[in-house]
Formats: C-alpha cells, structure tokens, sequence
C-alpha cells in the first residue's frame, strides 16, 4: 500500500488527486491531505442549495463538487481528510465500517469514545467528528472521510447550515448533524500535526507493506490538467447540479415582483415574473433576457445589461437571483 502524505492545502488539486489516483493507479493507496477554506459538496448536489453562496464568496471559501456521493462537509486547516483507494477482485468494495475500523481503533487508544454511527459517520457522544463517502470505479474503490480536529464551526454552520428548502429539486440533501472538535476530546496541547503522525503510525502497524509515495512530475501535470479542465470550473462544480427551480420577492420603488426561475443542466431555461403595475413589456424583456443563460453571476450579469431595463431592476433581479 502506498502512503500519499499530502502537503499543499488547494482543494481543487487535492480532490483531482483522489480521482486521477483512482483511476490511473493500480496500487492500494492511503492518503492525507488538509485544504484551505472550502466546502466540499457531493456528487449529485444542488450547489446552490447546499451553500451558504455569498458568504462563501464573500470570504473567499472555495467550493469545489466532489467525485463521491453524500452530503456537503466543510474543510479548513483545523479539519484532515484520509482517503483510501483500493483494489477488490471479489467485488465487495463498499465497506464504511471496515475503512473507519482503524480511525475509530486509533481513537480510542488516544481515550476517545469515538463510535461508527448511522450510515457513514462517526461520531463521540453522539456528535459528528467525521462524514464518510464512497466511490466504485471499475474494480477500485475510494473511500474519503474527514476528521474534524479544530475546525471553526462557527464558519461551519454559517457556510453549512442554511435553508434549502428555497430550492425545488430532486438533488441529494445534506443532514444536518451535531458536531465536535476531536482537540475537545484530547489532552492539551494535543496538535493537529502529532494527530496526523498518530494516523500514519496506525496505518504502519495494519500495513506492513506501506510505503511512502511522493507524486511525480507527470502525476503533478496529469492533475493540474484535471483541476483546468473540471474541478476549478463553473460547469463542473454549479453546473452539473441537478434541474432545479426557485421563487424569489424582490421590491422596486414600492413594487412587489416575484420572478420565478427554472434551471436545468445549470442553464435558465424558464424565468416568470409576476408583479402589479409591471408593464407587459419590462416582464417579456426581463424573461426573454435570461432565458438560455447560465445561471452564473458573470453570464446573468452579461444578459442584464444589454436589456432594456433600469439599473435599479438589474440590480434588484442579480441579487434574487443569487
């Protein structure tokens, strides 16, 4: 098994790295990795529906689609992501207990009572340290985790714990779930880094074979060239959301519009406005002037402007839209 002890802290590069590994290596693979401020959703999510968006960008939190299933999770510096990716010729490769079994042994010598819980979490005294999913390629697995360490749940439940109840879709829905820091469980003075170190002695007591592994130069290019073409990209990480629709009340010098919106494959397809005292010829614009757009600030921005509508209303129609 080959040990891939991640260092940099860019998500989108490290999410590439599970999927070019799954899918161009043959070896059994552990990895580690820690990424900057970033939400993480699943595979078959509705982006916006799972993301607190403007703080998102507002703070400069990268939010990157995952290649696995599951619900949305944030990273930061204070959470570790593990990762095993391995081979199975008998076809049993999902096993969430079996790729948890050595984080929960580790803690539990360390005197956390940490428990596999529900269907993909383990949690200590009932609240949530890790979310678990899982990937089959071909006769590979990938099985990813995190372990909440230090993370801010402050930022957390701001980025996280919003109502997605504002969208109408058929998307996987994120639980929602209690949480805790592992360092409120260890002794002081416990660091992140003496953790990780733990994980891997772990590790090297249930592998014998584990062998540390560095990336090459062509694996380096190889996931770059993936992070260009799909995880850094509008189309992968909004886009390729599932159909969705929204409602949203907007008021413009003492008139209510409500404009209702249908998006599919990350394209408005459908925009109806309904107001009092709204001219029949500002509705038409403002519908016909969105449809076939992405539902993407710079694109929405783009099809406003060249509408003959005032500033005001393209203003007031960008923010309901986002």
């Amino acid at each position: 098994m080959l040990l891939i002890n991640q260092e940099g802290y860019d998500p989108y590069f490290n999410i590439a790295t599970e999927e070019y590994l799954l899918k161009n290596y043959s070896d059994d693979i552990f990895m580690l990795y820690v990424n900057e401020p970033s939400v993480i959703v699943g595979k078959h999510q509705n982006t916006f529906a799972e993301v607190n968006y403007k703080l998102a960008k507002n703070t400069k939190v990268k939010i990157v689609r995952r290649l696995s299933g599951g619900g949305a999770v944030y990273h930061d510096t204070g959470n570790l992501n593990f990762t095993f990716i391995k081979n199975s010729l008998d076809g049993n490769l999902v096993d969430f207990r079996g790729y948890t079994k050595p984080i929960i042994e580790l803690l539990n010598e360390l005197g956390v009572d940490a428990r596999f819980e529900g269907h993909n979490s383990l949690n200590v005294g009932g609240k949530k340290i890790s979310g678990n999913a899982e990937h089959v390629f071909k006769n590979r697995v990938m099985h990813h985790g995190t372990l909440l360490f230090s993370t801010n749940m402050d930022t957390l439940a701001q980025l996280l714990y919003i109502s997605n109840d504002l969208y109408s879709d058929k998307a996987v829905k994120s639980v929602r779930a209690k949480t805790t820091n592992l360092s409120e469980h260890l002794p002081p003075g416990f660091t992140l880094k003496r953790f990780r170190n733990h994980i891997i002695e772990q590790m090297q007591k249930m592998y014998s074979n584990l062998t540390l592994h560095t990336l090459s130069h062509k694996d380096i290019e190889a996931i770059n060239d993936l992070v260009h073409q799909k995880y850094n990209t509008w189309q992968w990480n909004f886009g390729y959301s599932p159909s969705y629709s929204f409602s949203r009340s907007i008021t413009i010098k003492g008139k209510i519009l409500a404009v209702s919106v249908e998006v599919q494959k990350g394209i408005i397809s459908k925009v109806e406005v309904t107001a009092n005292d709204f001219s029949s010829f500002e509705k038409e614009t403002l519908e016909s002037s969105l449809k076939g757009c992405n539902h993407k600030e710079e694109d929405v921005k783009k099809h406003l402007s060249g509408a003959l509508l005032s500033i005001e209303m393209q203003q007031k129609i960008f923010e309901a839209l986002f």
